[in-house]
């Protein structure tokens, strides 16, 4: 251990590894997804990571589609602030015109009915200029071109950034963890100051009582919340790994979920003040302004840009903010990946360029299986990766599966005797009734409730196939049985009794307690140092 430990990376400053962990929780899960969701609601496990890792890459495409955006920014006219495009119908209304403000200060009158209902420009732009959307995952349709080398550009990118490890990372962090914030402080006055914008503020605090005792809406917020901090996904482990033994991990976790969680209501705050808005524009119910989708930050965002001063300007700035906050999540989970075969097989990926060439191959086989993700029936195989592929029901079990191992299989006392020794503190004894019986309880019910109280996935108004709902199923359970399939290996595997085949299971990690500081200084690193980052914020 203290061989491998010796040639292992670390941080070279502690800021440079919170930026990074802050980069990888405060990602598109705060500003992209949990806005989305509101709108719409009001051993083995090392491998299930990774199968979980792999599903995760499916979202840079999210850093495609802003690329093209940012891209767009660059011409005279922003292309979604108007319905003088290729794309646009005669449902289209242009928000930022004399005719509008015309329509709400009475001079002329416009007969908009719920027969003919109007999309904004901004709706439009995504829907018709951006995706081309086909009729349905059925309908593959052709390939965007221009999205296509949108994803090349972000997958090269990713590499560039990461390929030499912590070293090269380190130093990225440093602008996209904290850009985001500068911009995303700007948009929330913004959009604050739009006529309409307390509409949607109340809209996104005000609950529904009907929806509260809807299950459904509680198991997508504990899912949210798992997704969003990056629990059970391995990549707070990697990160943490990195770390001197003697990082107070207890403090930074705490932080660092304080910090995502305040980031998240932020994030909504700028996005529903847009959303009130655009329904006050177009004199239409909040609810029914866009569709609840991966697009609705694509729409919100973009139409509260268009009416600044110098549109173009600030257009350019928040989608370099989406591409860093992308970048981040990206980051993390490329060197969850990696980290973790270096250290499976570090006899041969610890050679010169072994890492390079690996992450290399690995980013170009991910780009050529996401090709289908640019076509015009993309869209649709994204929704359903989304829901079913790295989250809901299969980061439900894998949560559940680490809270046992850490508190049963390793031992709630042992790790309070771990983190006291490392960071001179004892954890709250709230930690050892999470780790042993809160988490995995709720975590256990709402992935048995998740099966119970299933509901099919729907994209607007559009119902999938019965196919794709099995194909679904089929990426949940990927991963999910992995574990299952590992256990009953290693069970196989063992001679002995029964009970000595089931031990094999609890394999007891190295024991750091009982070594002076010192001599924890020296190895730089111990078998328990890694998980304590991700276990603490599963709290």
């Amino acid at each position: 251990m203290e061989t491998k430990a010796n040639k292992r990376e670390q941080w070279i400053k502690k800021r440079e590894y919170i930026l990074a962990a802050a980069g990888n929780m405060i990602g598109l899960g705060n500003v992209w997804r949990f806005p989305y969701l509101c709108y719409k609601n009001g051993g083995g496990t090392g491998y299930a990571i990774m199968v979980i890792q792999l599903y995760s890459r499916l979202y840079i495409i999210v850093l495609a589609w802003a690329l093209l955006y940012l891209i767009y920014c660059f011409r005279a006219t922003l292309p979604w602030a108007t319905c003088n495009n290729p794309w646009n119908t005669d449902r289209c209304v242009d928000l930022t015109s004399a005719n509008w403000t015309a329509v709400h200060s009475g001079n002329l009158s416009v007969n908009w009915t719920p027969e003919n209902l109007t999309k904004s420009s901004a709706s439009e732009f995504w829907e018709r200029g951006v995706l081309s959307m086909s009729g349905g995952i059925d309908e593959v349709g052709t390939v965007k071109w221009e999205l296509l080398l949108c994803l090349l550009a972000c997958w090269v990118a990713c590499y560039f950034c990461i390929w030499k490890g912590v070293r090269s990372t380190g130093k990225v962090v440093y602008v996209t963890a904290v850009f985001p914030y500068v911009m995303l402080a700007i948009l929330l006055v913004r959009g604050l100051t739009l006529p309409g914008a307390w509409q949607g503020v109340v809209y996104y605090l005000y609950p529904e009582p009907s929806r509260l005792a809807d299950l459904q809406v509680w198991m997508e917020a504990c899912a949210q919340v798992l997704f969003s901090y990056g629990v059970a996904s391995g990549t707070l482990i990697t990160l943490g790994s990195y770390n001197k033994v003697d990082n107070n991990c207890y403090r930074d976790s705490l932080w660092l979920c304080m910090l995502n969680s305040c980031t998240s209501l932020i994030a909504g705050f700028a996005v529903f003040s847009a959303l009130g808005f655009m329904a006050q524009a177009q004199d239409v119910p909040i609810n029914m302004v866009v569709d609840s989708g991966p697009g609705l930050a694509f729409i919100a965002f973009p139409q509260a840009l268009a009416m600044m001063p110098l549109p173009q300007l600030w257009s350019v700035c928040f989608f370099i903010m989406l591409i860093m906050l992308g970048l981040d999540t990206v980051f993390a989970g490329l060197e969850t990946i990696t980290s973790s075969v270096i250290d499976m097989f570090p006899g041969t990926m610890r050679g010169p360029w072994r890492r390079e060439i690996f992450l290399l191959l690995f980013c170009s086989v991910c780009f050529v299986i996401q090709i289908p993700l640019t076509t015009q029936g993309g869209v649709y195989l994204f929704q359903l990766v989304d829901n079913y592929g790295a989250n809901g029901a299969c980061i439900l079990f894998l949560s559940f599966v680490q809270c046992v191992a850490v508190g049963w299989g390793f031992g709630a006392e042992r790790m309070c005797d771990a983190v006291e020794e490392m960071t001179g503190q004892r954890p709250w004894f709230i930690f050892i009734l999470c780790w042993r019986y809160f988490t995995p309880l709720i975590c256990m019910v709402c992935f048995i409730c998740s099966f119970v109280d299933y509901q099919a996935l729907t994209f607007g108004n559009y119902v999938y196939p019965d196919w794709a709902y099995y194909l679904g199923w089929v990426i949940t359970l990927s991963s999910i049985v992995v574990i299952p399939i590992w256990a009953i290996g290693k069970i196989c595997l063992t001679k002995g009794s029964l009970k000595q085949c089931l031990l094999v299971l609890w394999h007891p990690v190295s024991d750091p307690v009982g070594h002076k500081k010192k001599d924890m200084k020296e190895t730089e690193l111990t078998p328990i140092s890694a998980p304590l980052p991700d276990m603490l914020s599963i709290f």
